[in-house]
């Protein structure tokens, strides 16, 4: 792995981002796990193999935050590559690309608090440097981040100012020779903060000219531990990942070299908030990772329990919640790797020394990224409650694999931006970019309006596909959430953004048609390259059909909703008479798509296709 190099990727188009929402897809067109190519499995391979044989037989001293254990794992890490992929070769990097990175917080995700030191590293203590440093910066810092002889950390939130990031007090102040900048605030819930070298620190500072002079912005700066005025304050104890550092951080007249000035004055937004499209995406596929742990210990405990003569595996309602926890994990990979494919292939005719359009092609994804942080932490929220119900009493105790990871799950719905702002963004990135012309969202909206108002349609033609139905289905959701902004757009217009809650029940319409086409397009894909074989069709397709009910089920009630809150008397019946029309579609027998599922998964004994 260390010396691994990238393998040609297939070309695929680029893809805009957000354009789910208005025109279809093609499975050749996406990137999913079945199109790994043999680097990518041996990757994948490594990173497992570490988490399984050299992290997880340490959880205990982990978990006791002997925290010298994790910065030798992350040593360790470093010497299989595992900590480079996203730096630079010139920088002591293997610059592999977001698939693979993405690929690595996968399967590195096996112990959760490792998992959250790991990514915390990699992910948002290393990238503000790479896309952001100067060459002095760069030669100094990145290759003893690469090598995991420095460890990185990101110091943005404070107790003030969480989500509302640009609402920091830390104030930075330049000297009046120019030569250093002096530090006074403080930070909160700092991952890593207990024990990095480097802090990338947020605070604001006078910009002195441009349409902005005078007024204080956000910036960025690095600090090194051990700078006069820089202290750690005490751990946390915290609810679950106990194992990672997260600690107050105490600037009290903190100098540092101007030549710390990380980027410019005044643009520590754009650091900030770039570097969280990134992070949300890996927190996805860590997430999914998780997952499929947590369904592993599931089904194993399920498959070995015995209750009145028979195992637990063999009730109906436990192979229900096995075969939902698969189907979730199933179009959680679909989505996340999608997302990454897209990114990837943005990326491609980038210059990789063009930082801004580095960034610009990434920021393009803001509402992939936030469906993959938002859908997959709410997922693993799932799977890790029914693995605990599943357990029973013995879910509820700490020597069983359930508890901790209940536990450890909860932090992400939090993480890299609240659920509910991530929610916000999904929506209001995609109004701004329709009011822009950027994505001919609008144009859509008003064509779905005038088709429901003609009246019904023919149906559409029916195929032999095992799919179509799954078909019909996204096409249904689509126009349903369509029809739900449009309406939306009409009531509120510019105010729409001040209608928190039905900008929320709008990413969820959002985010279910991403996650179901997403889900469809792996399926039809997997199809497509398994035709006639033994045992009749991939599991994949069942889970597809299951998904596509599923997250029909969430937008009707979302679109409900939004209608009931945008309208009333004649035109609100007349809506609702509309949302039936356009739900409208043939019943599946979800029962017996879930007793596939599972007996899939018993016969293999994991979570497979």
């Amino acid at each position: 792995m260390a010396t691994a190099t990238t393998s040609s990727p297939v070309e695929r188009p680029v893809t805009p981002g957000g354009s789910f929402l208005i025109a279809e897809a093609a499975p050749a067109d996406c990137f999913f796990p079945e199109d790994f190519t043999e680097e990518h499995r041996q990757i994948a391979q490594t990173a497992s193999d570490f988490a399984t044989n050299e992290v997880l037989p340490a959880s205990d001293a982990i978990e006791a935050k002997d925290f010298s254990v994790t910065r030798r794992l992350i040593k360790e890490a470093a010497e299989l590559g595992l900590t480079a992929v996203d730096i630079p070769e010139e920088y002591g990097g293997l610059e592999m690309g977001k698939i693979i990175s993405a690929i690595i917080a996968d399967n590195i995700a096996k112990q959760g608090s490792f998992s959250v030191a790991f990514s915390a590293h990699t992910g948002i203590g290393t990238l503000p440097i790479v896309w952001y440093g100067t060459e002095e910066q760069k030669q100094k810092y990145l290759p003893k981040l690469a090598d995991g002889t420095w460890v990185g950390a990101y110091a943005l939130s404070e107790s003030t100012s969480g989500s509302d990031a640009l609402n920091a007090r830390t104030r930075a102040v330049l000297s009046e020779d120019g030569s250093t900048y002096t530090l006074n605030g403080e930070k909160m819930w700092i991952s890593n903060g207990g024990f990095a070298d480097l802090y990338t620190i947020f605070a604001r500072c006078a910009v002195k000219e441009g349409k902005d002079a005078g007024k204080e912005r956000l910036t960025a700066f690095l600090v090194e531990r051990g700078t006069p005025g820089f202290t750690v304050g005490k751990e946390e104890h915290k609810l679950g990942i106990r194992g990672s550092s997260t600690c107050p951080l105490i600037l009290a007249d903190c100098k540092i070299p101007a030549a710390n000035l990380l980027g410019e004055v005044g643009k520590g937004h754009h650091i900030a908030f770039n570097i969280l499209n990134v992070g949300r995406f890996k927190l996805g596929i860590a997430a999914i990772g998780a997952a499929r742990l947590s369904l592993g210990h599931s089904l194993g405990y399920a498959r070995e329990r015995k209750a009145f003569g028979k195992s637990i595996a063999e009730f109906g309602l436990i192979q229900e919640k096995l075969a939902n926890a698969a189907t979730r994990i199933f179009a959680g990979e679909a989505l996340c790797y999608r997302t990454v494919g897209m990114m990837d292939a943005a990326l491609a005719g980038v210059d990789k020394h063009d930082t801004a359009a580095i960034q610009r092609a990434i920021e393009d994804y803001a509402v992939e990224c936030s469906i993959c942080k938002v859908w997959c932490s709410e997922a693993l929220d799932y799977v890790v409650d029914e693995g605990v119900q599943i357990y029973g009493g013995y879910g509820y105790v700490e020597e069983y694999p359930a508890e901790r990871a209940y536990r450890d799950a909860r932090i992400n719905r939090i993480f890299e931006g609240t659920n509910e702002i991530n929610r916000l963004i999904i929506t209001g990135w995609l109004l701004k970019s329709a009011m822009s012309g950027k994505l001919a969202l609008m144009p859509a909206i008003k064509a779905l309006m005038d088709e429901v108002m003609a009246g019904p349609s023919a149906p559409a033609d029916e195929t032999e596909s095992p799919l179509a139905g799954a078909r019909n289905v996204l096409a249904q959701a689509r126009k349903l959430t369509l029809f739900a902004a449009g309406v939306a757009s009409q009531r509120y217009m510019q105010q729409l953004a001040d209608q928190q809650e039905i900008m929320g029940a709008l990413a969820d319409c959002i985010q279910e048609v991403y996650a179901l086409e997403s889900a469809v397009l792996r399926a039809e894909k997997i199809l497509s390259r398994t035709p006639g074989r033994a045992g009749g069709e991939p599991v994949a397709v069942a889970m597809a059909r299951l998904y596509a009910e599923q997250g029909m089920e969430r937008i009707e009630l979302a679109v409900r909703a939004v209608l009931a809150a945008s309208a009333e008397g004649d035109a609100l019946r007349t809506q609702f008479t509309i949302l039936r029309r356009l739900a409208k579609h043939e019943p599946v027998d979800t029962i017996g798509l879930r007793r596939q599922i599972a007996a899939h998964l018993l016969r293999v004994g994991r979570y497979a296709l």
